[in-house]
């Protein structure tokens, strides 16, 4: 769709078990260093679609529970984390009032860092001003959200470019309230942003003086 002078993908997808919504470490290992571009994560994973996930590796904090495995559970601090659990349900859980395992043990299936929450209870949870602290006010964008257990909702935009302005956090989440998310959070954008389904990158991934995918340490996708 276009609004607010910008592309905006959005994928509808239902599945019939949380175990389709799987996520793909770049170079099938956990690490600080390693990276690939969503398209061949998501072509060596067998995707149906594929969005870039919160690249975990460009921090040292932040729980990274991976297709039931954790693999880090150091918590970044004032962080709210996004937890797919084994029912299918999205929700967000304070890593200063939650640990990691006690995530895992609760039954989380994924557990992404980056945020902030976009849509809770239906409702917009960021600010018309609201911003990720190193983003700058509109940019290329990727979120995933809920309808209900199992039926998910995911956006990407495009921006940084004369065709494209960006989205702020405001007009993101408000795309998602508008396509029936209750719940959403925001994934790392900027020139991380992309879109890969069956076979193609579907959107302009660009970093504003750089065109073309960029290289990403994991990656959420359905298969």
């Amino acid at each position: 769709v276009r609004a607010y002078d910008t592309d905006i993908y959005v994928a509808d997808i239902q599945v019939s078990s949380a175990e389709y919504l799987k996520t793909a470490l770049a170079q099938g290992s956990f690490g600080r260093n390693l990276k690939d571009t969503t398209s061949n994560m998501a072509e060596e994973a067998g995707a149906v679609l594929a969005i870039n996930g919160d690249y975990y590796g460009f921090r040292d904090e932040g729980y990274v529970l991976r297709n039931g495995v954790l693999y880090r559970d150091t918590a970044a601090s004032g962080t709210d984390a996004l937890v797919v659990y084994g029912d299918g349900t999205m929700a967000a859980a304070s890593q200063d009032e939650a640990t990691a395992a006690e995530l895992e043990e609760s039954g989380a299936w994924q557990v992404f860092s980056f945020g902030p929450v976009l849509v809770n209870d239906g409702d917009l949870a960021v600010a018309a001003g609201g911003e990720v602290d190193q983003s700058m006010g509109s940019n290329p964008r990727t979120a995933i959200g809920m309808v209900s257990p199992l039926h998910y909702v995911v956006v990407v935009s495009d921006g940084r470019t004369d065709d494209n302005a960006g989205l702020s956090l405001y007009q993101l989440a408000q795309v998602l309230v508008d396509n029936g998310a209750t719940f959403a959070y925001n994934l790392d954008g900027g020139g991380s942003t992309t879109l890969y389904f069956q076979g193609e990158v579907l959107n302009d991934p660009t970093s504003g003086n750089r065109s073309g995918e960029r290289s990403v340490s994991d990656i959420v996708y359905f298969g």
